[in-house]
């Protein structure tokens, strides 16, 4: 189970799956020695015990050696099938995985098998760098920019993690070669967080970040929230970076003190605050709490010299569409901004967030459960459960999986919801420092609560999300098909080819473009056109075709970036509740 190759899988993994499913349990529930069920938390939502889940790592593993030995080219170092921003997620998620394997040495068969694992896979990663084009995502949206800077962030962590903790005491021996490749990520981050903060604007809607300089200026969630969240991480992570060359880019809107770059700079913190404060002033969530899409200006018009016809300036012309990863990105933004700041409201906004998207997707946080009842596997063919705004029957879903016509880019987001749910729900420092002072944890801060009291507070939050997430990880692990690969639609009814009724029911004001395309009026003229992609020409056409046995091979069917959705949730259960 733990070793680096993946074959002979067929004949064996179906049985493997059923273990893993079985070792998971029903919803809501742990299967004990004795063979009896047990609530996974009492009334007063206890931690899961601290012996760790032995089949979830294992799972984990697979899913990474799939991810790595089906999708990865390593002579390209990229991902071929996947584009631009979706392969900067799935470094990402191989930089976090990759933390968690260091992490876990002791649940390993031996010392010498986990970091033959490690350096396998860091290998991959230090490939995808040069393999990463670094120069056509200068020229694409803002967002874009941004999944590069937390990409690299993420393995800055990493590499720091692996050395503290196998190489601190072997100082004779020098520290981890790893740490050889920090001056080169830590560079990438910075250029591409700089030239990403030209999307700051004041002139329209009095801030927020624009999405793309091709398109009509549409201030959308996504691109805020990543904002927030690489600026935050620039501030704690950023290790400083006295290259600067080449193409060194200077930005109008933050100004750094020194150049060309230094660790814990002030301009990254208050770059987060500041869009934090935006965000929550710019009514983009709807009445169940959740982010909606975004914003455009009405009667905006480029070639007029006041660039609109009217002189409007506010964002009032909201798209209404949600999409699961507006409500993950801006968790480990509030994380972050709670240990550069100690101010605890951050996360107590993250913890209300998160409570919504469970909420929405058909799940009883107090009961621990489903309010549908049709979450076993044995579903009729075309019946499914209520949907809730981003799910149904407690598992997380995208408006297009049940109808099959998931884009790229769709079939990235609920992979990205739990990677940063996962970062937002790890354990808090025992101390902070803030304005370079050290503060222990039994320190006031002038927060309610002293920093303990935060962490023991946050732990317990956390842990009510443990059956749900365990809930959408086993919903996760049976997409598996022979091959190992993950599927998009968790909450497919299996043993079925019927496509099931569907019962999505979108806002008149939702404008699905992640799916559907961006529409014309959107664009610009052409001294501005660029090519958006939209992932909408990655739809299969003929995705109700019969002869699909699985409803998860219709449209895009299996790819990369499902695969990373798998690998997202897997460790969310791993980090999250099997380890605490």
């Amino acid at each position: 189970m733990f070793a680096t190759t993946r074959h002979p899988r067929i004949g064996f993994l179906l049985l493997w799956i059923c273990g893993v499913l079985f070792a998971i349990g029903t919803s809501g529930h742990v299967l004990e020695r004795g063979g009896t069920q047990k609530p996974l938390f009492d009334s007063e939502q206890n931690p899961l015990p601290s012996k760790p889940d032995s089949a979830t790592l294992p799972a984990l593993l697979d899913a990474l050696d799939v991810l790595q030995g089906d999708y990865f080219a390593i002579w390209q170092g990229i991902w071929p099938t996947s584009i631009d921003w979706t392969s900067a997620v799935i470094g990402t998620y191989l930089s976090a995985a990759l933390s968690t394997i260091s992490a876990s040495f002791p649940n390993l068969p031996s010392e010498k098998n986990a970091e033959n694992i490690v350096n396998k896979y860091f290998s991959q990663l230090s490939a995808s760098y040069f393999g990463q084009d670094a120069f056509a995502l200068r020229q694409e949206a803002y967002d874009d920019m941004l999944w590069v800077v937390l990409g690299w962030l993420e393995s800055i962590k990493f590499i720091q993690l692996h050395s503290k903790g196998h190489y601190a005491e072997a100082e004779k021996a020098g520290s981890w070669y790893g740490e050889g490749w920090i001056p080169a990520f830590a560079h990438r981050s910075r250029i591409f967080w700089e030239m990403a903060s030209q999307g700051w604007d004041t002139e329209l809607c009095n801030g927020g970040m624009i999405w793309s300089p091709y398109l009509v200026p549409y201030k959308n969630a996504i691109t805020n929230e990543l904002f927030i969240a690489a600026s935050i991480s620039m501030y704690l992570y950023f290790p400083g970076d006295n290259n600067s060359s080449p193409f060194g880019f200077s930005s109008p809107n933050f100004d750094p003190v020194d150049r060309p770059g230094r660790a814990r700079d002030p301009q990254y913190l208050v770059a987060a605050i500041e869009a934090y404060r935006w965000l929550l002033d710019s009514n983009m969530t709807d009445a169940k709490g959740l982010f909606v899409d975004g914003y455009h200006i009405s009667g905006w018009q480029r070639e007029r010299l006041d660039k609109n016809r009217t002189g409007n300036t506010r964002c009032d012309a909201r798209n209404e569409m949600v999409y699961t990863y507006n409500q993950g990105v801006l968790l480990s933004g509030q994380r972050g901004l709670y240990e550069a700041t100690g101010v605890r409201s951050y996360l107590e906004d993250g913890h209300k967030l998160v409570s919504d998207v469970i909420a929405a997707t058909g799940w009883d946080l107090k009961r621990g459960n489903s309010f549908d009842k049709l979450d076993e596997p044995d579903w009729p063919g075309r019946k499914l459960g209520k949907w809730h705004g981003l799910g149904r029957s407690g598992i997380l879903e995208e408006a297009c999986d049940a109808p099959g016509y998931c884009s790229q880019d769709s079939q990235t987001f609920k992979g990205i919801f739990f990677h940063h749910l996962t970062v937002f729900c790890a354990r808090l420092p025992d101390h902070l420092i803030l304005d370079g002072v050290f503060v222990g944890k039994d320190v006031d801060t002038g927060e309610p609560g002293s920093i303990e009291e935060v962490r023991k507070w946050h732990d317990e939050q956390c842990a009510r999300y443990g059956p749900w997430i365990k809930h959408n990880a086993k919903a996760a692990l049976t997409t598996i098909d022979t091959e190992g690969r993950f599927g998009m639609w968790w909450g497919a009814p299996p043993h079925t080819s019927a496509v099931p009724d569907v019962d999505v029911d979108l806002p008149a004001e939702a404008v699905d473009y992640r799916n559907h395309g961006v529409p014309q009026q959107w664009k610009n003229k052409p001294r501005y056109q660029r090519d958006i992609h939209d992932g909408s020409d990655d739809i299969n056409e003929n995705s109700a075709r019969i002869g699909i046995m699985d409803l998860n091979d219709r449209g895009r069917g299996r790819t990369v970036e499902t695969q990373g959705g798998g690998i997202s949730v897997l460790r969310a259960l791993w980090e999250i509740v099997d380890t605490r």
